[in-house]
């Protein structure tokens, strides 16, 4: 009796397939099944025809993820050369860890929140999945009012929630030295923001140095002479520390894109 191979079902018809992955399935067990039908000839077609299949699925289940990292000098790598920057080890810790992402480095030097606000249009183009949004330090540094900067970081998040991007919003602590009142409305705004907008929350860019025992000197360690840029060593454990919440973002991309 010969044994083909149909493109129909093979499943009883109480029973519905919908995946890829479970219609590749079905298929590549109906190959298995005619192989002791089979001369050797037919046999070893009918086993490439499997391994097709099976690189099919894993090539159609395999869905990488684009994420943009919008900043200022700190996402950009300032001071460092260019494979030592935030970006670049970034990328490449997430791929360690198995996940197939590639990481736009969307970071301006000198940037504040309205220059990234300014930028967010085009930093969305239709390959971006996730964006990561650490802006505010040039803010800080300037004395900006903190509800302007609260105002552009929340147009931000508008504009990626109508493109229907996940974010993750990465904040800042402000010094005492603006007051109490300054000091309390500008911690407050990442948390607030990101909790109205349902994003991702990462408390502070650099808390992968500021937790540690003695932090100064870790910030002597890891930081660059200006005190104010993390060393590639400190870069490094900038990324050990916010990987996981990039991880997650990567994971609200899949979703949002349907992977």
């Amino acid at each position: 009796m010969p044994c083909r191979i149909s493109t129909g079902p093979a499943l009883p018809s109480s029973v519905k397939v919908t995946s890829l992955s479970e219609r590749i399935g079905s298929a590549i067990e109906r190959c298995l099944r005619c192989l002791p039908l089979l001369r050797y000839g037919a046999a070893r077609r009918t086993l490439k025809l499997a391994a097709a299949l099976v690189l099919a699925g894993t090539a159609a289940t395999a869905q990488p993820v684009t994420i943009a990292a919008l900043g200022d000098s700190l996402t950009q790598g300032y001071g460092l050369p260019q494979e030592e920057g935030f970006v670049p080890q970034l990328e490449a810790w997430l791929n360690a860890q198995g996940a197939e992402v590639t990481v736009l480095n969307a970071g301006v030097s000198g940037d504040t929140t309205a220059g990234g606000l300014s930028r967010i249009g085009w930093t969305l183009t239709p390959e971006v999945g996730g964006l990561i949004v650490a802006l505010g330090g040039n803010d800080l540094l300037r004395g900006i009012d903190p509800a302007a900067s609260r105002a552009n970081l929340d147009a931000i998040l508008t504009r990626a929630d109508a493109a229907h991007v996940p974010v993750l919003l990465v904040g800042l602590d402000a010094p005492g030295n603006y007051g109490p009142e300054f000091k309390a409305a500008f911690d407050a705004m990442y948390p607030e923001l990101a909790k109205a907008h349902d994003a991702l929350y990462f408390p502070n860019f650099l808390k992968g140095l500021t937790d540690l025992p003695d932090r100064g000197a870790a910030m002597a360690r890891y930081m660059q002479a200006d005190g104010i840029h993390p060393s590639a060593e400190g870069v490094a454990r900038v990324v050990e520390a916010m990987g996981p919440s990039v991880l997650e973002l990567v994971a609200r991309a899949k979703v949002a894109a349907g992977g």
